[in-house]
């Protein structure tokens, strides 16, 4: 059994003296939260101190915005003009891993820097467990399920057919069930004055659902001011505030102000954009691709300028992918020693080389990748030395080491998108009308994501082939001249 459905298969433990943890997987994208009627979220901001815009409402959303996933958001019930505070937190109100109980710290060591969500997630499910917390309204909100792969049904994470996502799912998987054995051979025999946790029993499907409202919910904003004068970088959690859903065309944005009654710092949501009378508040969480948006917030974006596919840079596939575009070119293998120093320059070989290049996102094609292949299909060291590395890499560069070295560069990676779609076992056609069939909710996220590969994959070689065409009629003009 993988990880994944050992993680998936994982069940809590409840008790009756404590708030119990009910942590649940889903294969569906409707939402319910730890409570059936919890506080009013709302009311109690302004309680602590905070102000929420009388024209915001939280509605539970339809499914209009496909892609961004069902459940609780914010709305605007009336007109917001432009520059308006929206939402405004204390200091005291956002969830910090601020914890002075010694057995927490001690299990927080023990969480790598790269999933810093744990570290949080061990305060929130400390605070979850405990009769009386602050954050008790806050939490009560949460949802009790979410929509995140570690949870998918095994057949429905391998119907991503991505292997870098599928490797990070089951990476995190593996994580949280030797997590789960680190925290019970911390908590057994532990007297429960001790108990971080009230005495509850902590498990891996426990550990997954703290860990998954934390990638999907916290942000990492400035903290105390340091020595130096600037600010530390700490994650919380913001009630509220996290019910804002994404966009890339925010109309709402996140800062940092001095609190004017102390030295501590207020945050606040404000309208970067007139919003109208029933628009949704979104926010940007940041330039991530699908794999990120869906292995953290569980949804994927449709048209994702951010998205892209990994590759590993070898010369056996740059050479399959020559040939497979009929470009005549050398041994990618075997290098000449001018052009293996400027590999090693980028990195792509030598000790201990960085070998992930990068298809689509901001910059279409990994600059390491397109400068490679600049270089090798050029042949000629001399021009090759009078140019920096940023030209290299730069596909604005127009041709810079002649039209045809810039066409058989962008053949090849023509070529490699090819290979790359060829990877993934159904078509986009077989795809869609899976779609149109209707599927679980887990099912419908995973397809959804391929296909949006796929789209990716497509649209850079139209957008390359394009400049293939434009070069090719400039090289023809040039002959003919």
């Amino acid at each position: 059994m993988s990880a994944c459905s050992k993680l998936s298969t994982a069940s809590s433990s409840l008790t009756t003296h404590v708030r119990t943890f009910t942590c649940l997987a889903t294969t569906t994208t409707t939402t319910t939260r730890v409570v059936p009627h919890p506080p009013d979220l709302v009311k109690w901001v302004k309680q602590q101190g905070g102000f929420v815009h009388q024209a915001v409402k939280i509605t539970t959303l339809d499914d209009n915005n496909k892609g961004l996933g069902l459940g609780l958001g914010l709305v605007a019930f009336e007109d917001i003009p432009k520059g308006s505070d929206l939402i405004v937190l204390p200091n005291h109100i956002p969830l910090k891993f601020d914890a002075n109980d010694a057995v927490l710290l001690h299990l927080a060591t023990k969480v790598p820097e790269e999933l810093w969500v744990m570290k949080l997630g061990l305060k929130l499910l400390q605070e979850r467990a405990k009769v009386g917390s602050f954050w008790w309204s806050y939490i009560s909100n949460l949802p009790e399920t979410y929509t995140v792969p570690i949870f998918f049904p095994g057949e429905d994470i391998k119907n991503l057919q991505y292997a870098p996502l599928l490797h990070q799912i089951n990476k995190r998987c593996r994580f949280l069930l030797d997590f789960d054995k680190e925290v019970k051979n911390t908590l057994q025999n532990l007297k429960p004055n001790h108990h971080p946790f009230g005495g509850q029993d902590v498990d891996a499907s426990s550990l997954g659902w703290a860990m998954s409202a934390v990638s999907s919910r916290a942000f990492r904003l400035h903290g105390q001011k340091l020595s130096d004068g600037t600010r530390s970088n700490v994650p919380m959690m913001l009630p509220l505030i996290d019910m804002c859903n994404h966009s890339f065309d925010p109309n709402a944005r996140i800062i940092q102000e001095q609190d004017p009654t102390d030295s501590n710092m207020l945050i606040k949501v404000v309208a970067e954009s007139t919003i109208k009378q029933n628009d949704s508040l979104f926010l940007n969480y940041g330039p991530l691709n699908n794999d990120l948006l869906l292995l953290d917030y569980g949804f994927v974006s449709d048209s994702n300028p951010n998205d892209c596919i990994e590759l590993r840079y070898d010369g056996a596939l740059l050479d399959a992918a020559s040939m497979a575009s009929g470009v005549s070119a050398p041994n990618f293998s075997a290098p000449a020693p001018w052009q293996q120093q400027i590999l090693s320059q980028l990195n792509l070989v030598g000790e201990a080389p960085d070998l992930k290049v990068i298809l689509g996102g901001a910059e279409s094609v990994d600059g390491r990748l397109l400068a490679a292949l600049r270089v090798l299909l050029s042949g000629d060291e001399e021009s090759v030395q009078k140019l920096d590395l940023n030209t290299l890499k730069s596909l604005s560069a127009e041709a810079p080491l002649g039209i045809a070295t810039e066409i058989a560069s962008l053949r090849t990676i023509i070529a490699l998108c090819v290979i790359a779609l060829d990877h993934f076992p159904t078509k986009i056609m077989d795809d869609e009308a899976l779609l149109k069939k209707g599927v679980s909710g887990s099912t419908e996220l995973a397809i959804r994501f391929r296909v949006q590969k796929k789209y990716m994959i497509v649209d850079l070689m139209r957008l390359l082939q394009r400049t293939v065409k434009s070069l090719s009629s400039k090289e023809a003009n040039v002959s003919q001249g």
